[in-house]
C-alpha cells in the first residue's frame, strides 16, 4: 500500500530550546506532510548549522508557521481540533481522537507545556506511557510517536 500523507496534521512546538530537536521534526514534518508551527520565543535562530544539519535542510518541503502565542495560533484556526502531549497528562496518546485538520501540541525540552495550558485542556492532554523515574522522552522521538499514531488513526499509513 503507497500512504497517503497528509498535511491535516500539525506540529506545534510551544517555545522549542534546541534546534536539533527542531530540526528533525522539521524533516519528519517534510516526510509526512506534516504541518510545522512554532509558538512563542526560540532558544535559537534559523541560522544555525545545527539546524539546518539536523533536518531543515527539507525546508523546501516544510514551512514553518510562526506565532507569538498559542491564543493566537488558536484564533487563526479556530476549527482545527487540539491535542496537548505531555509527561503530566493522565490519557495515553493512544486515546487522543485524531481527525482532520488537527493540531498536535508540544512544549518545550526543558521545561514541557506550562501548567495553565495543562488546566485548562486536561481533557485534551495525553502522555506517552514510560517507565517510573524516567524524566522525559526526546522532543522529537515523542513528536514521532504521536504523529505516526495519528497517521495510522486517520487510515494515512
Amino acid at each position: 500500500m503507497i500512504p497517503t500523507l497528509s498535511s491535516n496534521l500539525g506540529i506545534v512546538l510551544v517555545e522549542p530550546r534546541i534546534p536539533q530537536n527542531v530540526g528533525n521534526i522539521g524533516r519528519l514534518c517534510a516526510c509526512t506532510g506534516a504541518r510545522l508551527i512554532l509558538v512563542g520565543d526560540l532558544g535559537f535562530t534559523f541560522d544555525e548549522k545545527h539546524l539546518k544539519r539536523s533536518g531543515m535542510d527539507y525546508l523546501e518541503f516544510v514551512t514553518p508557521e510562526r506565532f507569538p502565542d498559542l491564543p493566537d495560533l488558536l484564533a487563526e484556526y479556530p476549527d482545527w481540533a487540539v491535542s496537548f502531549y505531555s509527561t503530566k497528562a493522565k490519557q495515553i496518546y493512544t486515546q487522543t481522537p485524531f481527525q482532520e485538520n488537527h493540531f498536535l501540541v508540544f512544549g518545550s525540552e526543558d521545561r514541557g507545556l506550562p501548567a495553565a495550558i495543562i488546566e485548562t485542556y486536561a481533557n485534551q492532554c495525553f502522555r506517552i506511557p514510560m517507565l517510573e523515574n524516567r524524566r522525559s522522552l526526546n522532543l522529537s522521538t515523542s513528536v514521532g510517536i504521536v504523529l505516526y499514531e495519528g497517521l495510522r488513526q486517520l487510515g494515512q499509513w
